[in-house]
């Protein structure tokens, strides 16, 4: 019977090579999304799998709560360092505790004396059982004494390839910026495994303390009120749960609470909860993450598009399935007149529907590959690691998933052809009429060109606030200034030494680029003793950052280049947190003090600038102030007269005499804003961009298949008109109009859609474009011509026959 079901089936697909190319092309399509999508989940499933003891393995988690208990933001994948020993310590069913701290990443290393050469390393400190709890494997040294020692480091296989020139490593010693000299105990096998922390290096914890002693790490970061410095993963003994330590740490959190918020200051609201090492990649939207992860967002966004593309995919073959059902009705009737069952004749139309998608499959791999360069190529795949292999579980799912898309696609025309009844079809098969005036199939493809348009106009509007980012005006210059990443070479050196040219400007130091989403942040009171405090973004900058970034200062003096320790003291506010702290104005503001909420830290406001946006342009601007410590700057900002040619050439020679062996790091810094915003907002209106030309690819070949099959079926009735006398542009008229009308029902379903949608997501925008008329008015005219250019092709072509040709056998 099987047998039989496949001859059947390949018979009609030789027999209708049109219909079943456009079958098979439009499932492929929307297959190809699908599995890519398919290929993009299952490499982050991939990710801590390896671990034999993942189902025991838990990282601790922060959540910030308000006042009235609430959650306050989203919560943070880090937490309190001290939580680590006082569960082991105190507590049981804790069989190791891990903390990792971040600080040991983004160094420059000096490999060796004499050797001219330094080279960036990532990592972080890590206790020794992160080696047994992550199950890390040594290729050389003792896992056991590797990361006891102070100073010493295990290095990934590539990055002991990077920094050393022989095969064996260890015993030997790199200078890691100004956090001291580290010896190599360890080098780890390099067997592919996916891990969510992504390191080159693991220092010992137990050099934290030396790094305290000697102020190159602040104390307080190893405390309970720091809970951004590292993060704290658990084993659990066999046996126990994660609701049995979460109990534990709520008990811990109260204690705390109230230890460390002693008197008058509001306590500090937090609990904690553990999150599975199965469960961080894909994941919730966390955080502080310590190193890249795909949220459980994206995988439903990109599968909600994947679903839309297949429905529509499936839609094509229910369409050319019913409007050639009269075509095989009379073979219906014969097969039940010779004693085929209605289960029969369905199992038949199934089967033909999974072989078309076993065909789309295979071709589907073939886009897949094409498709592949590119998504590999976009900035989030990248952040993510992607590497999109496949194996065998990952192809056994394809198979399955296409045997499931044939059998979804074909159950409809299925169901409705093996009704049947073969004394109707046999009798007066001409009469038959299977649906009504409003046609199923025309439904169909106006459902098709409904998600089409709405996909163009969101595309339209996509790329029109990209542009509206890329070319904003920020508040502040950007023309004619050049970053210059500092790398642990001296501010004040380098800035000396930049201006003794005559083709520089200024030179500012800064902690952070403006624009880019990236602040710090803390809160600050206006009185000592109230119990809420106000959060500030803060960027650390020197005197002559106003004048290089030409923001206006609207009151009060700017820092004093002869008087830093006050600068230290002092603080700008811009007019929104003048606003924010009830200041009547801005020179009402200026001498005023606030406090730090953290250590009460006071801070005299000597002066307010102008509001600019320091933060991305999705976000409305706010409160912000400018505070100075060179210490905290990562960068300087240089800008120039001049050619730019000229400008580098200075900057290069200036680095050189600083820090000669170090490569400098500069980019303009326009492009560096303007690159950050086409990063972000360009991989959506690339992936919007693709899902949308699929779709109307699909869409365009339905209608492509329906009309050619409507054609096909009046040619005769075309012949006699064009004999009787009619036009070939009323015929083309004739045939044409029908299939116009569905894409005007599919506009005007499409517009109001497009815009609820849109209009949605905009709202959540600080400074966003306009839905309007023009982008309408563009998506309808891209639908018309793209559905007008596939219903002509076969209506012109109709139109133009030879009636002689068409009739002479009648």
């Amino acid at each position: 019977m099987l047998r039989n079901y496949i001859q059947v089936a390949l018979r009609n697909l030789r027999r209708h090579k049109f219909f079943s190319f456009i079958n098979i092309f439009g499932l492929a399509i929307g297959m190809s999304i699908c599995l890519g999508i398919m290929m993009l989940v299952a490499d982050q499933m991939m990710y801590d799998r390896y671990n034999t003891k993942r189902d025991r393995v838990y990282r601790i988690i922060t959540r910030y709560l308000n006042p009235d208990g609430s959650m306050s933001g989203n919560d943070m994948s880090t937490a309190p360092q001290p939580l680590a020993s006082i569960l082991q310590e105190e507590y049981t069913g804790i069989s190791k505790a891990v903390r990792i701290r971040r600080g040991f990443g983004n160094m420059w290393l000096d490999i060796e004396p004499g050797r001219d050469i330094n080279i960036p390393l990532s990592g972080f400190f890590v206790d020794p059982e992160a080696l047994d709890v992550f199950e890390y494997e040594l290729e050389l040294g003792d896992a056991k004494t590797a990361l006891r020692d102070p100073y010493s480091v295990v290095l990934t296989k590539n990055a002991a390839k990077k920094l050393f020139r022989q095969d064996n490593p260890l015993g030997e010693v790199i200078k890691v910026g100004k956090l001291g000299d580290y010896k190599v105990t360890g080098v780890l096998k390099d067997n592919g495994r996916k891990s969510h922390i992504v390191f080159e290096g693991l220092a010992s914890y137990s050099t934290i303390k030396s790094l305290e002693a000697d102020s190159t790490f602040n104390s307080a970061d190893s405390g309970w009120d720091n809970f951004t410095a590292g993060w704290v993963y658990l084993l659990l003994e066999p046996g126990h749960i994660a609701d049995e330590v979460e109990s534990k740490l709520s008990t811990i959190a109260k204690k705390q609470q109230q230890a460390t918020q002693p008197g008058d200051k509001q306590p500090r609201g937090y609990i904690f909860y553990l999150q599975n090492l199965s469960s961080i990649t894909p994941g919730p939207l966390i955080n502080n993450p310590i190193g890249p992860f795909m949220p459980m967002l994206f995988v439903y966004f990109f599968g909600g598009l994947a679903l839309i593309i297949m429905i529509t995919s499936c839609f094509n073959y229910t369409n050319l399935s019913i409007a050639r059902a009269l075509t095989r009705a009379r073979e219906i009737g014969v097969r039940k007149v010779n004693g085929a069952f209605r289960y029969q004749i369905f199992f038949q139309f199934i089967s033909e529907a999974v072989i078309i998608s076993l065909f789309a499959l295979a071709l589907s791999l073939l886009f897949l590959l094409a498709v592949k360069p590119f998504m590999l190529n976009l900035q989030f795949a990248k952040a993510l690691k992607w590497d999109l292999e496949g194996n065998v579980y990952v192809y056994g799912i394809f198979a399955l998933f296409s045997v499931v898309i044939g059998m979804l696609a074909g159950f409809f025309p299925a169901v409705i052809l093996s009704k049947f009844q073969p004394a109707k079809v046999l009798k007066n098969i001409s009469g038959m009429k299977l649906f009504s005036r409003l046609a199923l199939r025309k439904s169909l493809l106006v459902i098709q060109f409904t998600l089409s348009l709405i996909f163009i106009i969101s595309v339209l509007l996509l790329y029109n606030q990209l542009q509206l980012f890329v070319r904003a005006d920020h508040g502040f210059s950007m023309e004619r200034k050049i970053n210059v990443r500092l790398s642990n070479t001296s501010y004040a050196s380098l800035k000396t030494q930049l201006n003794t040219y005559s083709n520089i400007e200024n030179v500012a130091g800064a902690s952070h680029m403006p624009a880019i989403g990236v602040t710090y942040g803390d809160g600050f009171k206006r009185e000592l003793h109230e119990k809420d405090s106000k959060l500030l973004d803060y960027f650390f900058v020197d005197e002559d950052y106003l004048a290089n970034m030409d923001i206006q200062l609207v009151a009060g003096k700017n820092f004093d280049s002869q008087n830093v320790e006050h600068n230290k003291k002092s603080i700008l506010l811009n007019e929104e947190a003048v606003k924010e702290f009830q200041f009547t104005s801005p020179h009402d503001a200026v001498g005023e003090i606030l406090y730090l909420q953290e250590d009460s830290s006071r801070y005299e406001i000597i002066g307010v600038i102008k509001n600019y946006n320091h933060q991305m342009m999705v976000s409305k601007l706010e409160a912000m102030a400018l505070r100075y410590d060179p210490e905290q700057f990562k960068m300087v900002q240089v800008k120039y007269t001049g050619p730019h040619d000229e400008a580098v050439k200075n900057i290069e020679s200036a680095w050189a005499r600083i820090n000669p062996t170090l490569k400098v790091d500069y980019k303009d810094f326009d492009e560096e804003v303007r690159s950050f915003y086409k990063t972000v907002f360009s991989d959506f209106v690339s992936i919007i961009g693709i899902i949308a030309f699929m779709a109307i690819v699909i869409s365009c070949l339905g209608l492509l298949g329906m009309a050619t099959y409507l054609t096909e079926t009046r040619m005769k009735e075309i012949s006699i008109r064009k004999i009787l006398g009619s036009s070939d542009r009323a015929l083309v008229v004739l045939l044409s109009k029908g299939f116009f009308m569905l894409l005007i029902f599919a506009i005007v379903l499409a517009v109001p859609i497009a815009w609820l949608i849109n209009n949605m997501w905009l709202e959540q925008i600080a400074y966003r474009t306009e839905l309007n008329f023009n982008v309408i008015a563009l998506g309808v005219l891209i639908l018309i011509l793209l559905g007008g250019i596939t219903i002509g092709s076969q209506t012109v072509r109709a139109a133009f026959a030879n009636p002689v040709d068409n009739l002479k056998n009648d």
